[in-house]
């Protein structure tokens, strides 16, 4: 039998147990309890409380991140710590996007997957020393050299922080893409500020959840659907994935996937434009649509939306019609840079 230890936070009284060879951030992480943290190596000290009462094993750290004064007054790292005992301590958690510290990375292309004719997948490695903290998604902003910057949402969930992964569209024109798609190598070197904006799951709701996702829209709703699995919230979960032809569902087994092994999952895919040789025999049209078909009434619903602001719009309007209260609509409206024209 494993051994488990209770641990209980101050001042928001949160408890949770940890397994004994279990970190005391990896276990609450697990358990969705916003820790603050770094590197997630004892190296930044960005995880760093105080222990009120308790037995700890403090772990491997950089001594520079936590000296003997600081361990004297109870200071410890909970990036790399594990609990020998039933443990009070004292941390800030982190209740939303607002609480945690926005910051600019240099990171590297670790690999670049063409999953589609017009959709890569980056994985970035950030530098040894450094792991991203962010709410399942969240996007972050790619700095170009020029100073322009061009915005992705990140499609891994916070758990699962090896490398920060990025769905690109290739946008005919544009200058980033284009670089994407047809320059950028392996290891190429890339500077993002992040993490940014407030689309992310509001956990304080029992409601079932419906997303809708419009091609790359895809990506951060399947941060926050990877987030809630792994942290089992049980609230009946549905995605509407909407593209316009079977080959622009780019990761369509990994849906179908969640709901063969979670029962409060269903993924409904929907083409707007299935080709012939797509043999489609599921969900045709626009995605708000099917969406609007299925539920009589949307008044005890909140919906998650990521894609185009066309699609956003109608769905908002549509949804709304449909009894969704405004307040439990969460949408992030995916928007290109317009390439730029040289006149002669």
């Amino acid at each position: 039998m494993t051994t488990e230890y209770q641990i209980t936070l101050t001042p928001s009284g949160n408890v949770f147990r940890v397994a004994a060879d279990e970190t005391v951030l990896d276990a609450a992480l697990r358990q969705g309890i916003g820790l603050p943290y770094g590197c997630r190596n004892g190296a930044c000290g960005s995880c760093k409380g105080t222990i009120i009462a308790g037995e700890f094993d403090y772990g491997t750290y950089q001594a520079r991140t936590l000296n003997e004064e600081e361990r004297s007054q109870g200071k410890a790292l909970f990036c790399v710590g594990k609990p020998r005992s039933d443990m009070t301590l004292s941390v800030k958690e982190i209740g939303g996007a607002g609480d945690i510290q926005v910051r600019t990375l240099p990171c590297r292309v670790e690999r670049k997957e063409i999953v589609a004719p017009d959709v890569a997948i980056l994985s970035l490695k950030l530098p040894a020393q450094e792991r991203l903290q962010f709410m399942a998604g969240q996007y972050l902003d790619i700095l170009l050299k020029d100073g322009k910057r061009r915005s992705f949402s990140m499609a891994n969930a916070p758990h699962h922080d090896q490398y920060v992964e990025l769905h690109i569209r290739l946008i005919p024109g544009g200058q980033f893409t284009d670089y994407v798609f047809h320059e950028m190598r392996d290891r190429a070197i890339l500077r993002f500020e992040g993490p940014l904006g407030t689309f992310f799951l509001r956990e304080d709701s029992d409601k079932p959840i419906i997303f809708m996702a419009g091609g790359t829209g895809f990506a951060p709703i399947k941060a926050v659907i990877e987030h809630a699995l792994y942290t089992h919230i049980d609230r009946e979960m549905v995605l509407y994935w909407g593209c316009r032809s079977l080959r622009d569902m780019y990761m369509p087994l990994l849906p179908a996937q969640w709901q063969q092994e979670h029962p409060n999952f269903t993924f409904i895919p929907v083409l707007s434009e299935p080709k012939p040789d797509d043999n489609w025999r599921g969900r045709t049209g626009f995605v708000h649509q099917a969406i609007v078909d299925d539920f009589a009434s949307l008044e005890g619903y909140q919906i998650y939306a990521c894609g185009a602001p066309i699609m956003i719009e109608l769905g908002q309007k549509a949804f709304a019609a449909n009894g969704l209260p405004d307040d439990e609509f969460f949408a992030d409206s995916f928007t290109y840079a317009t390439p730029e024209i040289t006149t002669t």
